[in-house]
């Protein structure tokens, strides 16, 4: 389990190791000891005496996107990460980006999944939904920069009329729990790899004990009755699509069971399917006075009433916020991401995902103090606040860091969000507004 260590020892050491305060201070959530067994699993630790070693490497991939918008020299000078050297103090950039290649991606994607458990698991606790725990999974995309190396592995996205993205682009997909927006795993690659198969490969990270709730556009008794069949009470929950057939098994109005049957195509792909499954059919009217049909394996009506089934499909847009918050915040809605090769891309990736959820574990912690649900409060502005106090203890002397760590958390009315009304215009695709003025001009008699 992570160890949160007193910001002043941390800060102590980090003056004898020749670190700054503000590392330490990223640095608390995260057990040193995941980071040293990440570098040795992979091979990655160094072995001769550098003035930029792995571990030091592995904190400035984070820091990269922690500080978007600074230079990579800049944010190795700003958190002090170079050791010591009495000969040569500087560092050249050529000798940044090797060390960035040396390290190579599997670091952090190790890293990452050590943590990202850790820190869900320990914030689920008495934020369970009738004893399963909540997640969504849903897709997005990033842009790269268009090296020859990107474009031939990832691919970009080609318009009908021929026309291939001036980008090349990557896929990415996430489990995220909806009730801290904590990423508990993800998985990206090439552009034009189907997201049916990208979640797939999340299905077996999903815990024990959950509902996962789905877009329709993952409709698929493949993907859903492994989910539901390897592993124990694994739920999920899904709105019907508009062609979806099936019989009626009971004569309830609203609440019924059905039997649904399995394609030709999906069990010649996969013998082991069944040529028939039962799901429970929930029907509900949005507030804009349209149908809706759930799915679920949830098939106790007493145990899992319908309408707490129906707010719980409402929470799945908490993950759309989350990709907000990666990408237009914590990225700083920068378009492209910095990496050439794609092994330093995917490598950016896991940096940026472990530098949102330092960031939400953060908030996490705030509002388990605070007794309120970690939603409430606001992403930017915790991480504004972050960013800030963080930059502080850099500078400022051991005994004034606990003032700025007891002021951050002092700050909770900041952080809070107002209760928002109630969405009053349906969500649609609107119309970019003119570059020119327009003159109409009319025909002559």
């Amino acid at each position: 389990m992570g160890i949160r260590f007193p910001i002043l020892f941390l800060f102590v050491m980090s003056r004898t190791l020749g670190h700054s305060a503000e590392l330490s201070a990223l640095s608390q959530a995260i057990d040193p000891d995941w980071i040293a067994q990440a570098l040795a699993t992979t091979g990655k630790a160094s072995i001769r005496k550098r003035k930029l070693p792995a571990e030091q490497v592995v904190w400035l991939v984070i820091a990269l996107a922690l500080y978007r918008h600074q230079s990579i020299p800049e944010v190795v000078a700003h958190l002090d990460l170079v050791l010591p050297d009495e000969v040569n103090a500087d560092i050249a950039k050529s000798a940044l980006t090797q060390a960035r290649q040396r390290l190579g991606q599997a670091p952090l994607a190790q890293l990452f999944a050590m943590s990202a458990s850790c820190w869900d698991e320990r914030h689920q606790s008495g934020r369970a939904w009738r004893g399963l725990c909540r997640y969504a999974v849903d897709g997005s995309t990033l842009r790269t920069s268009d090296s020859p190396e990107n474009r031939a592995h990832f691919g970009a996205q080609a318009y009908a009329s021929g026309v291939v993205a001036s980008y090349p682009q990557l896929r990415l997909l996430t489990l995220t729990a909806l009730a801290t927006h904590l990423v508990r795993d993800a998985v990206f690659g090439a552009y034009g790899t189907n997201e049916m198969l990208y979640a797939k490969s999340l299905l077996d990270r999903v815990p024990d004990h959950s509902l996962t709730v789905f877009d329709k556009g993952f409709f698929s008794a493949s993907l859903l009755l492994q989910l539901q069949t390897k592993g124990h009470e694994r739920h999920w929950l899904i709105p019907a699509k508009a062609n979806s057939t099936w019989e009626r098994l009971d004569p309830h109005p609203t609440d019924y069971r059905v039997r649904m049957k399995v394609s030709p195509q999906a069990r010649q792909a996969e013998p082991d399917l069944p040529a028939f499954w039962e799901v429970r059919a929930i029907e509900t009217t949005t507030s804009h006075g349209k149908k809706r049909i759930l799915l679920t394996s949830l098939m106790d009506r007493q145990t899992y009433p319908a309408s707490e089934i129906v707010h719980q499909y409402e929470e799945r847009w908490r993950i759309e916020t989350s990709y907000r918050e990666l990408k237009q915040e914590l990225l700083g809605s920068e378009l492209t991401l910095r990496s050439g090769t794609p092994e330093t891309v995917y490598q950016e990736v896991w940096g940026a995902l472990l530098a949102y959820n330092l960031v939400r574990l953060e908030m996490a912690e705030v509002a388990t103090e605070a007794q309120v649900e970690p939603t409430r409060l606001s992403f930017i502005t915790a991480l504004h606040y972050l960013r800030h106090e963080w930059g502080w203890m850099a500078i400022e002397a051991p005994g004034k860091i606990p003032p700025h760590l007891t002021r951050l958390r002092n700050r909770l009315a900041d952080l809070l969000l107002t209760e928002k009304r109630g969405r009053s215009c349906p969500r649609v695709v609107k119309k970019l507004p003119a570059r020119y003025p327009i003159r109409a001009v009319s025909k002559p008699k």
